[in-house]
């Protein structure tokens, strides 16, 4: 556990204007560890790479103060301050093991909520603030599916697909964990007021930030945020995302972390799942249902694969999506007979399947063939 002189010496780096978190860490390891650092000299302080005017009058300028109202604020909200930089093993920290081996890790991790061991077991889902309906119901669907196996759902807390994730994971009764891109003084975007509410109150997980309790919402603060969220799981599915876009810097930070990057398909005229598709043929696990995570996660996805698979969610179909599922009641069939039995247009058939292949409740067979997904 830190100790109070030690967090309040880690504080005293942190809270200083222009130390970032590479600067962070080039103090501890100039001067061994975080106590000595912060007891260094400014003559020894200029010493290290990176240490301008700027950043020593920064260091200079910390108060107790500082540090008094920083504390206090954390405990009026109930957030708990966990330093990487502790004084105890790794292994009997509670700072996430995990993101202690990425690159630039978060000195300080302000968590509200609670992080368990279990936790480990996790994956993020990201994606496109301005998604679709498709994408909102399949972020929805796999945050549900992946909680029903034991998996904790990871994400950003941002409108559209970060949302959708984070309830189809409380949906299922499973647990989650939201990685904001501000201070946790304050509530981003506000209509989730309620969700991180659900969150922290009936112990389903947590808010998450590096940043110092009133950081304000500023742009700049989102994209360094998502090594966080790819760190602290064993992969990352993106569903919906734009050339460029967020998802895709959470992507390319999952694959230099090691982590599997996992996408779902998308329309190929849709900007959208522009970035989706190409994450797809640039190499990323292609998924459509559960197993599509499970099978490349090895002896992790071996021992999470349900055994009684949950009842399959059905998505809202249109009329000839409705004709098409009805017509396989009773076995798989070619399109050929799909359209024989529907009455309907070939084209508007073959559009059908595609999107209730995507959405999961059919699955494609060798030679053309078509069928419900099992229950």
């Amino acid at each position: 556990m830190c100790s109070t002189e030690h967090l309040r010496a880690t504080l005293r780096l942190f809270l200083a204007d222009n130390v970032g978190t590479k600067t962070f860490h080039r103090l501890v390891e100039a001067f061994g560890d975080v106590i000595s650092a912060t007891n260094a000299s400014p003559s020894a302080w200029k010493r290290v790479k990176g240490i301008g005017p700027k950043t020593l009058d920064a260091l200079k300028s910390v108060t107790d103060e500082d540090i008094d109202s920083e504390l206090a604020e954390a405990e009026r909200l109930g957030v708990k301050i966990l330093c990487m930089y502790d004084e105890v093993s790794p292994e009997d920290s509670e700072y996430p093991q995990q993101l202690r081996n990425i690159y630039s890790p978060p000195p300080l991790l302000y968590v509200r909520g609670r992080i368990e061991p279990n936790d480990a077991v996790s994956l993020g889902i990201v994606g496109s603030r301005r998604c679709t309906y498709y994408g909102a119901e399949q972020a929805e669907r796999f945050g549900s599916l992946l909680g029903r196996a034991g998996f904790t759902v990871l994400s950003g807390g941002a409108r559209g697909i970060d949302t959708a994730a984070h309830r189809g994971a409380l949906a299922a009764g499973g647990r989650t964990i939201a990685v904001m891109g501000c201070g946790l003084s304050h509530t981003y975007p506000p209509e989730n007021e309620k969700l991180f509410e659900e969150i922290v109150r009936d112990d389903r997980g947590a808010l998450v930030s590096e940043l110092p309790m009133r950081t304000a919402v500023l742009a700049g603060n989102f994209p360094t945020r998502n090594r966080i969220i790819s760190g602290l799981g064993l992969g990352v599915l993106v569903i919906e995302a734009a050339v460029p876009s967020g998802a895709l810097i959470t992507a390319r930070e999952a694959a230099e972390q090691g982590r599997t990057v996992f996408a779902l398909p998308g329309r190929v005229d849709s900007p959208t799942s522009a970035g989706t598709n190409k994450l797809i043929r640039e190499g990323a696990h292609v998924v459509v249902e559960l197993d599509d995570i499970l099978d490349p996660l090895g002896e992790v996805g071996r021992r999470l694969t349900p055994d009684d698979p949950p009842p399959l969610a059905l998505p809202d179909m249109n009329e000839t999506e409705s004709s098409v599922y009805k017509a396989l009641e009773n076995g798989a069939m070619t399109l050929d007979e799909i359209v024989y039995r529907t009455e309907c247009d070939t084209p508007k058939v073959a559009a059908s399947m595609t999107m209730l292949v995507l959405r999961g409740v059919i699955v494609q067979q060798p030679g053309n063939i078509f069928a419900r997904k099992a229950r």
